[in-house]
């Protein structure tokens, strides 16, 4: 336990689905976080500040596509806990988007899906890197998806993104190696997560679909995540760097 003391994180996308479990996993291994996301993590920042201690938790709305929010985000986060050991590039648009053919796919939602998917961890690593580089040690945790290795019909612009993300990593990976910045990818397979679960844009032909083809026949929890982030963000990982961690149930094989 405590793994993460004394370290500073930024989880975009945090105020629910899995990035708030994520939040709430660095939280519990002493992390101080930042939950930054387009939905309000006020709630989220007090429970985790009364469960942790005072400076466990904040939180800020603000958009991972747009450069002068992402800016701000940098600021506030050293502003509060005076640097930033770790970025979890979590948000995503994903729980409420719908399976359609390539045909139908609207340019506008091509455009939001890329901006906030591919755009938005490019923004964070750019202003976050500077700080990280300036202490020569950081941990850059993309968060990708299995379906970037095994492909899925009728999720072209979700899965492009996420193919992009594996590129990203492995780019920055190379860039960034001797500042001493470990960048890895954290690929989950499908989650029943809150947001998934109340969303219900997956059916369960595709839910079956995806159970059936895991050497672990269950469906997966955000709880099944946590290990691998907390090892990622954590000294046990500062060897490791350019990877992809599948926590799928043995769905891809990376």
């Amino acid at each position: 336990m405590n793994r993460l003391t004394g370290r500073a994180a930024i989880v975009t996308g945090g105020a629910k689905g899995i990035g708030r479990h994520y939040a709430e996993a660095l939280a519990a291994e002493g992390a101080h976080v930042m939950i930054a996301d387009i939905a309000d993590g006020e709630a989220l920042a007090r429970e985790i500040v009364a469960r942790h201690g005072q400076g466990a938790a904040e939180s800020f709305i603000f958009d991972v596509s747009k450069e002068d929010e992402v800016k701000a985000l940098v600021d506030r986060t050293l502003a509060r806990f005076g640097k930033i050991d770790v970025l979890v590039n979590n948000a995503a648009v994903f729980a409420n988007l719908a399976q359609v053919p390539l045909t139908e796919i609207d340019a506008a939602l091509w455009d939001r899906v890329m901006a906030v998917n591919v755009r938005g961890p490019f923004l964070m690593a750019k202003h976050v890197v500077p700080h990280m580089r300036a202490r020569r040690y950081g941990k850059i945790v993309n968060i990708g998806s299995g379906t970037a290795y095994k492909g899925m019909a009728n999720f072209l612009h979700y899965v492009t993104s996420k193919g992009a993300i594996v590129a990203m990593t492995r780019s920055l990976s190379r860039e960034l190696g001797d500042d001493g910045i470990c960048v890895n990818t954290l690929s989950p397979g499908f989650i029943m997560s809150d947001s998934v679960i109340e969303s219900k844009t997956h059916g369960e032909a595709t839910i079956k679909a995806v159970v059936q083809s895991r050497a672990f026949k269950r469906d997966a929890f955000p709880k099944d995540l946590l290990g691998a982030l907390v090892f990622l963000a954590s000294a046990e990982s500062d060897f490791i760097t350019g990877q992809t961690i599948a926590v799928d149930g043995g769905s891809v094989n990376t």
